[in-house]
């Protein structure tokens, strides 16, 4: 490929641009990137695993208010910890090549704290929450006020939370959310 010592074989590249939403020069990039985040663990070993503290040094992970979620999902352990492997699949699935369904299963995962695979009342809070942060502040009224909207729009079984249905079907109504759900490499 010509870029000088590659760690993967060309049946690895190959098999990564067939898995994911990346071309076998932005699967390299990728690589690059996941090596700049701990150098002295991932330069001789290509099956490195990250602490999520060091996945958390990306910088437009770095300041997301779901990083933590984000990592959690896209780690093989579950515990945060990413290979290189999470890694891609989180940059992939991020990236602008990635369908909108494929990302609508992921968003629904980082929303759902709980991992009941619905949507509560308590996973909504958390997510109003962190979209706010601390700078704005919202009383629990104010929070529980802008939840109940959402479930009114949103939950159209009216069981008190959002299957994955009903949340796809929000999505498919939002025209910026294959934008805005994005990583750049």
């Amino acid at each position: 490929m010509g870029q000088g010592k590659s760690q993967f074989t060309e049946e690895e590249l190959q098999d990564y641009e067939d898995l994911t939403y990346f071309t076998k020069s932005e699967v390299l990039y990728a690589h690059q990137k996941f090596k700049e985040l701990a150098p002295e663990k991932v330069g001789h070993n290509k099956n490195a695993k990250l602490p999520m503290a060091k996945i958390l040094q990306y910088p437009e992970l770095r300041v997301n208010p779901f990083r933590d979620r984000i990592c959690k999902v896209f780690s093989s352990s579950n515990d945060g910890d990413c290979t290189f492997e999470d890694f891609l699949d989180m940059m992939s699935v991020f990236s602008q090549n990635a369908p909108k369904s494929v990302k609508a299963e992921h968003a629904f995962r980082i929303f759902d704290f709980d991992g009941d695979d619905m949507i509560g009342v308590s996973d909504l809070s958390e997510v109003v929450e962190r979209l706010c942060g601390v700078e704005l502040k919202l009383s629990e009224s104010e929070i529980q006020a802008l939840i109940q909207n959402v479930l009114q729009e949103a939950d159209l079984d009216d069981d008190g939370a959002l299957s994955f249905a009903e949340f796809e079907h929000i999505i498919d109504k939002s025209s910026d959310f294959s934008h805005s759900f994005r990583i750049r490499l």
